[in-house]
């Protein structure tokens, strides 16, 4: 998820870059730019989904948060920050009311800096897409090798 006008809110998009032509066979990749309640019909027959978008809590740029949605809900309050009317903690939970949610869903969100029109991505968010993008490859491994 991300908007690629706005700094660091293309934190998602800058790992889903970094995710392309590297994941295994049978493993989508999607990149958002729109509304997230769009990704509840992209994954739906998925068994496993990994969502990546930019947050915003007060901790430093870069930090890395993940949370496992199959278990609890998003923090709200984490994705606050966000330019889309309806945020991705607001389509995960409204998925997970209409039972919609793969069981599995994993939210990486990437704290960010600076979200007006026109910036660049900070150099923090950039280093922390790359850690994101490696774990990912790694979770996603090891999610499909158990097939």
């Amino acid at each position: 998820m991300g908007n690629a006008f706005r700094g660091d809110d293309a934190a998602g998009l800058e790992v889903a870059g970094l995710l392309a032509g590297t994941l295994p066979d049978g493993v989508g990749l999607l990149e958002r730019e729109g509304e997230p309640t769009s990704l509840i019909d992209s994954w739906e027959g998925a068994e496993a989904v990994w969502l990546v978008d930019a947050v915003s809590s007060g901790a430093p740029a870069g930090t890395v948060h993940r949370l496992d949605a199959g278990v609890e809900e998003l923090p709200r309050e984490l994705f606050h920050a966000s330019t889309h009317a309806f945020g991705l903690a607001e389509a995960v939970e409204l998925a997970r009311a209409l039972g919609r949610l793969p069981a599995r869903t994993i939210v990486f969100g990437i704290e960010g800096a600076r979200f007006e029109a026109g910036d660049e991505l900070s150099a923090a968010v950039g280093g922390a897409a790359r850690e994101v993008a490696a774990a990912l490859r790694k979770e996603v491994a090891a999610c499909t090798s158990r097939r």
